[in-house]
């Protein structure tokens, strides 16, 4: 590892990158970029062919091809750029193995996987530059988390943080976390993973018993412990709630903050760019633009101009060697903001729509309504075997209509019957039992505007 890589290296970059201008941070970019583009060309077989008729030295990100999460995949053992690394392998001797999350393969790769919410689901890679990257700028922009946490009450009361995300697999959330732990004992008893698969009232349980100081999680899921807490079930202090993964609208927000009565702070990250933007003490999302690249496109895939809302977004991932990401296709819709801050930050400014799925009501065994978080139940039918893509329509309070693409029509049967199976389970442990699941015979249907697929939706 060169000095260039080293821990004090970059967090001394990282401090001076916060305190300097949009210019210089562009070069900074620039040369990055550079850097990045001629190791993918050298190092992946896929990126040296597609790559082929480009100029030697490319600095500037417009010029490259843009790229999805299917075609990547499929030439995933020429994308990586570690011989040693295999589809198969990865799939065989590591994935499949619940106890490995937060292990690092082959003994120098953190493994996540990413949702399908744009189609078919990745598997990625982050070497040490990688992790090291997202840990600093996620610490240090654009103002230190820990400078907005009331320190006093933390002290009083102690560090015991509560990570809300679906378990089961080796998510991207819960594997930077678990690997987090594995490599410091301290945090390890402090922190706790609770899954968001489990029943509301289990939920509460635990977070009353365990009092957590700091929360982090997904959105709709504080929403939903936001009414739990106004309703006195749910009986917790926390100092800060960190918001990521899903759409966080103002009234989300406002519900979250008065019930709980303490800083909410949102990022705007994906498992292939986990350090993309975090949020000002003035409430905006800032890109790390010296360490990601963020291009608000049309439905073309043509760029769109700032304060103008895009049909998608294509992000760069410079600090990534071992599997180059590179004007990849997240599928959000994003605004690229044409002000600056009050803050001071120089980082620009971003709004995201980001991902719409819709929470889910539907009747329990006493025809109460019961609320059903959309990763919940997502992750449970995206982790049935045989599963491409999927789309769970709610139609009604005791019907749920289940849109599958399978990965071989030959074997359809028996993938309807095994989702069928592991969604009725779900809901029975949410004491719903009395739902019609049809499986469909249609395919998961994309929004016709940005081509972006909502995975949970009401009718």
């Amino acid at each position: 590892m060169n000095w260039s890589e080293s821990l004090p290296y970059l967090l001394a970059d990282a401090m001076r990158s916060a305190h300097s201008d949009p210019q210089r941070l562009a070069r900074l970019q620039r040369s990055r970029l550079r850097n990045l583009v001629h190791y993918a060309r050298t190092a992946s077989p896929f990126y040296r062919d597609r790559y082929r008729n480009l100029p030697s030295d490319v600095d500037d990100v417009s010029a490259l091809p843009a790229l999805d999460k299917p075609t990547l995949m499929s030439r995933f053992d020429d994308w990586v750029t570690d011989p040693d690394v295999t589809l198969a392998d990865l799939r065989n001797n590591f994935l499949a193995r619940e106890e490995c999350v937060g292990q690092l393969y082959l003994d120098r790769y953190l493994v996540a996987t990413t949702s399908g919410t744009t189609g078919e689901p990745a598997i990625l890679l982050h070497d040490r530059l990688s992790w090291r990257v997202y840990n600093i700028v996620g610490r240090t922009r654009p103002q230190p988390v820990m400078a907005r946490i009331n320190l006093a009450a933390l002290a009083r009361r102690g560090i015991r943080t509560a990570a809300l995300f679906a378990t089961g697999g080796h998510f991207g959330a819960v594997t930077f976390i678990e690997r987090i732990r594995r490599v410091s004992p301290f945090i390890s008893a402090r922190t706790r993973v609770l899954s968001v698969l489990r029943p509301v009232d289990e939920l509460v349980a635990e977070l009353n018993e365990f009092q957590p100081t700091l929360l982090s999680g997904y959105p709709s899921v504080f929403v939903l412990l936001a009414a739990e807490q106004r309703a006195g079930r749910l009986r917790i202090k926390p100092v800060n709630i960190l918001c990521a993964g899903e759409l966080f609208t103002p009234a989300m927000r406002e519900a979250v903050t008065r019930a709980f009565g303490c800083p909410v702070i949102e990022g705007y990250a994906a498992t292939e760019v986990p350090g993309l933007a975090i949020e000002c003490t003035r409430g905006f999302l800032h890109v790390n633009s010296d360490w990601y690249i963020l291009e608000p496109v049309d439905s073309d895939r043509r760029p769109v101009p700032p304060g103008v809302q895009s049909d998608s977004v294509l992000v760069t991932n410079l600090a990534n060697r071992i599997q180059p990401i590179i004007r990849y296709d997240l599928g959000d819709r994003v605004t690229l903001q044409p002000h600056s801050c009050a803050c001071g930050s120089p980082f620009p400014v971003v709004t995201v729509e980001g991902r719409t799925n819709d929470v889910l009501t539907l009747d329990d065994t006493e025809h109460q309504p019961v609320q059903i978080l959309p990763l919940a139940l997502g992750s449970v039918i995206e982790e049935s075997p045989g599963v491409h893509r999927f789309q769970a329509i709610g139609t009604g309070p005791r019907e749920l209509t289940i849109r599958l693409d399978v990965d071989n029509e030959a074997t359809r049967n028996e993938v309807e019957r095994e989702v069928e199976r592991r969604v009725r389970d779900f809901l029975r442990s949410h004491r719903v039992t009395e739902v019609t699941i049809t499986c469909a015979a249609e395919t998961p249907r994309q929004e016709p505007r940005s081509g972006k697929l909502r995975q949970i939706l009401r009718s």
